[in-house]
């Protein structure tokens, strides 16, 4: 009986080991609450620019998150909107977009005349330039609209060798769970998180299923009391809620016992 039960229990924890990756570069450690700079230290740069991420350096945040989108030619850039109306001086989907058009646009003057000059970067230039300085949270952004995006993604981490575990100080996430799911099988060795601004997402029911391949569940601040954070805790995954904008939302949130708070302003923290 007794080599049963140890052969079963052999055979579980290799199963758990192949579903979800071992270790988190990220773990809270004595209390601390992780700072992460939302695209970049957004409230003080342009977001998703190198201003914003040098800022973020800058303040000490522990990570910074971008978004990932794909240029017409297959590029991955850095960009929330799938447009490139708002935060540069130019008009129309960034997929139909070259790379080279979206890098002769100007990602700095909207937020402030002494950023102009701004560029999109490429998430390899960002990585590049940040690698072993700090942590970076990628978001995969609309994943429908860019087929094959988390293989290139994957594919720029392996390029820097920055997807082993004694080398990582990434994680990858996206609202769509799908995508999370095709980049975890990708690359399971990078930890992965869900993005949530449901509550139906929040369920026992939906905590059970990302646990069985994600570390971090982050809702919308809203979301999130001290009720949710014990459950997400119970299934042995942390939680970055997003976007506090105030201190009194950080204030909040830090009673509520989360691991980390992902903020546009990190000297809030």
């Amino acid at each position: 009986m007794k080599k049963i039960v140890t052969g079963t229990l052999i055979a579980m924890l290799a199963f758990g080991l192949i579903l979800k990756p071992t270790g988190n570069a990220f773990a809270k450690k004595d209390d601390k609450i992780l700072n992460v700079a939302h695209r970049g230290a957004s409230g003080y740069a342009p977001e998703n620019t190198m201003a914003a991420f040098e800022k973020a350096v800058d303040m000490k945040a522990d990570l910074f998150e971008l978004d990932v989108q794909l240029s017409k030619d297959g590029e991955v850039v850095v960009i929330h909107d799938t447009s490139v109306d708002r935060t540069t001086n130019g008009t129309g989907k960034v997929k139909e977009h070259t790379l080279e058009e979206l890098r002769s646009l100007d990602a700095g003057s909207w937020f402030d005349e002494s950023f102009t000059g701004e560029r999109i970067p490429t998430l390899g230039e960002v990585l590049d330039q940040y690698r072993g300085k700090i942590g970076i949270l990628i978001e995969i952004k609309s994943p429908s609209l860019y087929p094959g995006i988390e293989q290139k993604v994957a594919d720029e981490l392996k390029e820097r060798n920055m997807h082993k575990p004694t080398n990582n100080k990434i994680i990858v996430q996206s609202f769509d769970h799908d995508s999370v799911q095709t980049f975890h099988n990708i690359l399971p060795s990078v930890p992965v998180g869900v993005l949530v601004y449901n509550p139906t997402h929040l369920t026992d029911i939906s905590l059970k299923e990302f646990s069985r391949y994600a570390e971090y569940v982050n809702p919308g601040k809203s979301l999130v009391d001290e009720e949710v954070v014990d459950r997400i805790h119970d299934y042995d995954m942390d939680i970055h809620p997003w976007t506090a904008r105030d201190r009194e939302s950080v204030e909040a949130l830090k009673e509520a016992g989360v691991d980390g708070i992902i903020t546009d302003y990190p000297d809030y923290m």
